[in-house]
C-alpha cells in the first residue's frame, strides 16, 4: 500500500526529496540514534511508530521492539515495509478511550517521538506509559521545541498540533508521571539549522491572524487546513529524490542548553 504524507509521518522516500525535508528526516533519524544506548538488549515499545522506519532501526538493538499506533494506514505501511524476527506492529486507540494492550511492567524503555504535542489531554497517554515500564524503565519523548517556531502565545500553525512546549513546559508536563527528569535540546551548525528555521519562522507569521491565543480551536483548525489546501495547489505531487545534500547526521547534535534548538528530548524514568 501507498501511505498518505500529511507532513506528520516519515516517509523516507519523500524525506529525501528535498534538502528542507531531509533536515526533519535526519531530525528523527538523530533522535532514534540517541536512543539506541537506552534500547540495547532491551524490551521497547514505540509509542507512535507512524511508518514504521524508526522501529525498524531500533530494532537491531533491542531484545524486542514493539510500534502502536493509531492509524490503522501506518500500521498495515509499517508491517509491509520494515520488518524483523524481534519486531512487531499493533494498531492501538486512542490512550483516553482504550489503555494499552500489554501487561504492567512489560517494557524496559517507551519511545515516543513527535507525539505529545497531538494530544489534548496528555494525563492518560503518560500514565499508560508509566503503567507499562518497569520499574527502573526509562521514557524517552521527543517533541519541537515552540521556542523557535512560534511566536510568545501563539498556537501552533501546524493544524495537527494541540500543543507546543518548551523546555519548563515539558518538564512540568512530564514530572507529575515520571522521576528524575533530563531535558535536551537538538541543535546543530547554525548555518544547517538555518533551512529549519527559516522555515518554521515563515510560517509562523504567515499563519499568525488564526493562531492568535483567543482564536477558538475550531476556527484555528479550519483555517489552517485551508491554508494547506491553498498551498498544495498546483504543487508537483511527486518530486524526484536528490540524494546529494550538503550536510548529514554529524551536523546536528542532542546536548543539554543547545542554542538554537529545533527540538526538545526528555529522558526520564520510572522509580
Amino acid at each position: 500500500m501507498q501511505l498518505e504524507s500529511t507532513g506528520e509521518r516519515v516517509i523516507e522516500e519523500f524525506y529525501l526529496s528535498s534538502p528542507a525535508n531531509y533536515l526533519i528526516y535526519l531530525f528523527h533519524k538523530v533522535t532514534y540514534n540517541f536512543a539506541r544506548d537506552y534500547v540495547d538488549d532491551k524490551h521497547v515499545l514505540d509509542y507512535g511508530c507512524g511508518s514504521g522506519y524508526g522501529t525498524h532501526h531500533m530494532a537491531s538493538f533491542c531484545k524486542s521492539i514493539v510500534g502502536v499506533d493509531i492509524a490503522g494506514d501506518a500500521i498495515e505501511y509499517a508491517q509491509g515495509h520494515y520488518q524483523a524476527p524481534n519486531l512487531s506492529y499493533t494498531r492501538i486507540e486512542p490512550a483516553d478511550q482504550a489503555p494499552l494492550p500489554y501487561p504492567d511492567a512489560s517494557f524496559d524503555t517507551v519511545l515516543s517521538f513527535q507525539v505529545i504535542e497531538h494530544i489534548a489531554d496528555t494525563g492518560p497517554y503518560l500514565s499508560e506509559i508509566r503503567r507499562v515500564l518497569k520499574p527502573g524503565g526509562v521514557f524517552i519523548c521527543a517533541t519541537p521545541d515552540r521556542t523557535t517556531r512560534l511566536l510568545p502565545g501563539q498556537k501552533p500553525w501546524n493544524m495537527w498540533h494541540v500543543h507546543e512546549y518548551d523546555a519548563a513546559g515539558l518538564k512540568t508536563e512530564l514530572s507529575g508521571y515520571f522521576e528524575n527528569i533530563d531535558l535536551l535540546h537538538m541543535g546543530g551548525k547554525r548555518e544547517v539549522l538555518a533551512l529549519e528555521i527559516q522555515r518554521t519562522r515563515r510560517l509562523a507569521w504567515l499563519t499568525l491572524p488564526v493562531t492568535l491565543p483567543f482564536v477558538p480551536e475550531a476556527l484555528r483548525i479550519a483555517a489552517l487546513r485551508f491554508l494547506k489546501r491553498l498551498a498544495g495547489q498546483g504543487r508537483q505531487k511527486s518530486l524526484p529524490p536528490m540524494r546529494d545534500f550538503p550536510f548529514d547526521e554529524s551536523d546536528l547534535m542532542i546536548a543539554p542548553d543547545v542554542t538554537p534548538s529545533v527540538n526538545l528530548i526528555a529522558v526520564a524514568r520510572k522509580i
